[in-house]
């Protein structure tokens, strides 16, 4: 039941102990005023209805559009339909209309004449394509490191992950710099630790980034980077998400997420070294924890059953 209702049963209510025990007690009773209750009596015709509020706009006032006023509106917006509301404002003043930009806005809306906007069309995503055994396709991110956890100010750090889309098995890199130098020295140590693990990497996912790749760069742009001529050396595809669409690097940026909450949140870093050493146990915990898309199996869980289902 909503307040209104609530109210007009409560002045109905009102009404009828009135009609039987006079206004003296009502106003004691229902601790109101008189003129309240004398106000709601003249309207009070037996019916709860009569006890509803009324409207509260005014039915003209004095500086309102004239008719004619109007017409000019109509007739100035059907002949430039696509006209701006101050261009439009401008040419019905040359045309002798005297109100502000605001009036001429509100009268375009109430009017319906006003430009609508147009819909904007529906996103519909790609279908996930599930890779099928590991090494298929690798996501790499670089994440900076934050301010508060480092201990000397001078120093800059950056974690470099890559996550292997069929496993989610991760390899962690701390670096002092982000640059394509950085990325094709870990895109190396990427696909020496995967051979240890018998997985062949065979295509890189990355953003657009210029540690990755200069397709936004202007005067660079026909240039690959480092890192680019380093995949092409290992025979490896490198792959570019669409600009400004993080959620297609969607596993390695929600990895990120977690070692802000689990990593970030609680350990300092004081050198290269000191971050590198706590970077690798946090390496080897996150490949040791179960994950429900693997079925409550770990990364690492994943690589060994690959592994022996094709031995």
């Amino acid at each position: 039941m909503n307040s209104i209702s609530q109210d007009m049963k409560f002045r109905y209510s009102l009404m009828k102990y009135v009609e039987k025990f006079g206004v003296a007690k009502a106003c004691r009773k229902y601790n109101k005023c008189r003129s309240y209750i004398y106000f709601w009596k003249a309207r009070f015709d037996g019916s709860i209805e009569s006890l509803a509020y009324h409207s509260r706009k005014p039915h003209s006032h004095p500086n309102q559009h004239t008719e004619a006023e109007l017409t000019l509106i109509r007739n100035m917006r059907r002949r430039n339909p696509k006209l701006g509301i101050v261009e439009l404002w401008a040419r019905l003043r040359n045309r002798g209309y005297t109100r502000c930009v605001e009036s001429l806005w509100r009268v375009l809306r109430r009017e319906g004449l006003a430009e609508q906007e147009k819909p904007k069309k529906k996103y519909k995503p790609k279908p996930y394509e599930q890779m099928q055994y590991p090494g298929q396709r690798v996501q790499i991110d670089v994440k900076v490191v934050p301010r508060s956890c480092i201990a000397d100010p001078l120093l800059k750090l950056y974690q470099y992950t890559a996550i292997d889309e069929y496993s989610r098995y991760r390899i962690l890199g701390a670096y002092a710099e982000q640059s394509t130098y950085s990325s094709a020295d870990f895109l190396r140590r990427v696909v020496t630790a995967f051979q240890r693990k018998g997985v062949k990497v065979e295509c890189v996912q990355t953003d657009n980034g210029f540690e990755f790749t200069n397709r936004f760069s202007n005067s660079k742009r026909d240039i690959p980077t480092l890192f680019e001529d380093t995949a092409k050396e290992l025979g490896i595809r490198h792959k570019l998400i669409r600009p400004y669409t993080p959620r297609h690097n969607g596993k390695v940026e929600r990895s990120h997420r977690e070692d802000q909450k689990r990593f970030y949140a609680c350990h300092r870093f004081w050198s290269l070294a000191d971050f590198g050493a706590q970077l690798a146990g946090l390496q080897s915990r996150s490949n040791s924890r179960p994950m429900r898309p693997l079925r409550w199996r770990s990364p690492r869980q994943m690589l060994a059953c690959f592994t022996v289902q094709n031995v």
